[in-house]
């Protein structure tokens, strides 16, 4: 039944994906490992033309929001981006101008969400600017519900950083253990 339906589905995504790298409209999974009400896999897309791919797996890195939200440009919280991974906003800026200024903090990833909070489906291509420009840190888009009720949790908690594992292999995750996002339908 469906849940067959959804096993092949993540099986062509993730097994059938070429072996030198994902390429636009494949998805890569991350884990949020605490706080613990948000303790789902979530979805994101990698940007289609720039940036770096994941050749290694993090089982335990800190998934900091940036400060201003939008990275933009200097970042207040800097510091705590180093070495880990940034959750960024979108707007402001060109994704690949967001993507340079975390690279530039020594982020080993950015995760940028859409800023349309309401956006629970709609993936959106992220596509180098007119710059000529480039980045070498992965750069993923995650769906606006996603961010914002990452960004929620951690101020209810009054945490500075979520826990995330990343990349997670969704094939190896038993069917009755996908914990997905209840507001996010598949």
């Amino acid at each position: 039944g469906a849940a067959m339906l959804l096993w092949l589905w993540l099986w062509l995504c993730v097994c059938c994906c070429p072996a030198r790298g994902l390429r636009i409209h494949e998805y890569l999974y991350f884990q949020v490992l605490s706080p613990g009400d948000i303790r789902y896999i979530f979805t994101a897309t990698p940007a289609k033309d720039f940036g770096g791919v994941f050749n290694t797996r993090y089982d335990q890195i800190h998934l900091v929001p940036a400060d201003p939200p939008e990275a933009c440009g200097e970042l207040n919280n800097g510091v705590f981006i180093q070495d880990q991974i940034a959750l960024v906003e979108r707007g402001g800026c060109s994704f690949l101008s967001k993507t340079r200024v975390i690279q530039e903090h020594g982020g080993r990833a950015v995760i940028i969400a859409d800023n349309a909070y309401d956006n629970d489906s709609f993936y959106i291509e992220m596509i180098q600017d007119s710059s000529r420009r480039t980045a070498d840190i992965p750069a993923l888009f995650l769906l606006g519900r996603d961010g914002y009720m990452i960004r929620r949790s951690l101020e209810q908690h009054g945490l500075p950083w979520a826990v995330i594992s990343i990349p997670v292999n969704v094939t190896s995750i038993p069917t009755y253990e996908m914990m997905q996002p209840p507001w996010t339908f598949w």
